[in-house]
């Protein structure tokens, strides 16, 4: 049974930096890619930015292209959100999930099968 455990949340200045990690056991992570979720308070769950089981497919929303850059190392078996120039509206709590996949560079926000149990970020000042 795959888990995933997510770190590297906290408080953090607006224009700050936080990485995130997605470290999975039980499976490895060679046949699943993996997306980064979050939900603010009030405000529906949305998809942040996914990453295709290979790295050779990466999707970000577009309210973070620029600022936040995924990426993994499945010999670790972790998938990485490195966080730049972090606004007041990226306050949420932060999920990773995976999805079981045979496609090299599929990456997509859908329902995934595989949830961690969130990371809290905050960007105030």
């Amino acid at each position: 049974q795959l888990q995933l455990v997510e770190s590297g949340g906290g408080l953090v200045q607006p224009g700050g930096s936080l990485r995130l990690n997605c470290v999975a056991s039980g499976v490895s992570l060679d046949y699943y890619y993996i997306a980064w979720f979050r939900q603010a308070p009030g405000k529906e769950r949305e998809g942040v930015s996914c990453i295709s089981r290979t790295g050779g497919t990466s999707t970000y929303a577009d309210s973070v292209k620029g600022r936040f850059t995924i990426s993994r190392d499945n010999a670790k078996n972790t998938v990485y959100l490195q966080m730049n120039s972090l606004k007041p509206e990226d306050t949420g709590v932060y999920y990773c999930a995976a999805e079981h996949t045979w496609h090299r560079n599929l990456c997509i926000f859908q329902s995934m099968d595989y949830w961690g149990q969130g990371t809290q970020v905050t960007v105030s000042s």
